[in-house]
Formats: C-alpha cells, structure tokens, sequence
C-alpha cells in the first residue's frame, strides 16, 4: 500500500487518460489523491510537473511525475508489481506488443475521430463516423485475438488493452447519442458489446468512467465555450 500523500493525479474526471490512470491504481488497491485540474486553467503544479506537454495527467509519485497516460499505466503496473493484484500487462513479450499495437492505434488513429465528432458537420460527420465503425470491426477482431475466448483483452481480468480501449467508452457514447446512431452493434460488433458491458460493471470501472448524460452536458458546454467569438481587441 502506498502512504498517505505518496501518490497524487493530475487530471480532470471527463479525460479518458486520466480514466485509465485512476483505473489502473484501482486495480493495484493503491490509495492516491484526485487532483482536479479546471477547464480552461494549468494550475503551476501541472506545468511543472509537465513542462514538456503541459497536460494531463501526470502521476506524482512521493516527489517524482509520470507524464503520458500509456506510460503511467505501465509505470503503476511495475512499481506495484508486489501486490496481490494481478499484472496489467499480459506477461508474454508477444502479447504484450500487440496489446501496445492496439493501444497506439487507438490513441493514433481511433480517437481523432471521435474527438472530430464534436464540431464536424454534414460529410466530414458522416465520414468521421465511418473511420469510427471501421476501427470498431477491427477492435472487434482484436478483442477474439487477445482475449482468448475470455472476458477481457486481458484474459479473465481487465488489463493493459482493456484500459486503453475502455476509457474511451463514455465519449462513444456520448456520439451515439449526438450522433442518431448505434456505433457498438450486437449485430456487427457482438464481442464488444459484451466486453463493454463487463468492463464498465467491473469494481475498478464503475465509480471512474463518467456517466453518460453528464458528459453529455459537458459536451455541450465544451462546444460552446469553442464556439464564442474571440475577445475583441478593441
């Protein structure tokens, strides 16, 4: 266990990679202090403990940072690799690449699209949600690759793959409701829809990843406060 004040997080409860930091401690039973960062704002902590990218989350581990969520998942999983929790990472040095494949190809290619969802309008729209359903049937396909036949990319229990993909799950559906559309089919996608509902049931989930109508209304706010014109210099 760690100490008391011994492990803080930078981030903000909407941001899926603070979401795979908090869920990966989770899993490790660490106790860490939630530190909030304001929309709009970089508190002086946050810039410097990440004054290379100036963004979260950063993992403050006794006086040292961890920037880059991926980089903070593996972190936790090697530092708390004596506890009763079970490894993040897969231990095969094969499985293990292709779950680090999978999770650069999410944060790569996969989630521009559903960032682009926001403000994009008429053909780029429709365009953005095909990228997404076409990266939807390939996760589909990874998922029966690293599962194995069992519950998770990880195997029987969540782990490195499932908390790169799974962060994101509040914010696709946050565009199925935007957007009219089912983008995890039973019909087209019937593997991740199970998937998605044993993650976000899991302990280590379900007090982290946000609900659905609440990141709606950021949602919301977030495209207005784009949309305001700029201050006038006058």
């Amino acid at each position: 266990m760690a100490k008391q004040g011994e492990v803080r997080l930078l981030g903000a409860w909407p941001s899926p990679f603070a979401i795979r930091a908090r869920i990966a401690l989770n899993l490790k039973s660490v106790e860490y202090e939630f530190l909030q960062e304001n929309l709009g704002t970089k508190s002086q902590l946050l810039l410097k403990s990440n004054p290379v990218h100036k963004k979260i989350p950063v993992l403050i581990h006794g006086d040292r940072p961890i920037c880059e969520s991926l980089v903070i998942v593996q972190y936790i999983d090697e530092v708390w690799s004596s506890s009763s929790a079970p490894s993040i990472l897969p231990s095969d040095p094969y499985d293990r690449a292709i779950a680090r494949f999978w999770a650069a190809y999410l944060d790569d290619k996969w989630f521009p699209s559903l960032s682009a969802l926001r403000t994009a309008k008429g053909g780029e729209r429709a365009a953005a949600m095909e990228r997404l359903r076409e990266g939807l049937g390939l996760m589909e396909g990874a998922f029966g690759e690293c599962s194995k036949g069992k519950a998770f990319f990880g195997g029987d229990r969540i782990g490195f793959l499932d908390i790169a993909f799974g962060c994101f799950l509040g914010w696709l559906r946050v565009a199925e409701k935007t957007g009219g559309a089912k983008l995890l089919d039973d019909a087209k996608t019937p593997r991740l829809c199970g998937w998605a509902e044993r993650f976000s049931a899991d302990d280590s989930v379900k007090g982290v990843l946000p609900e659905t109508e609440k990141l709606l209304e950021f949602s919301k706010m977030l495209l207005a406060k784009m949309q305001q014109p700029p201050p006038s210099n006058s």
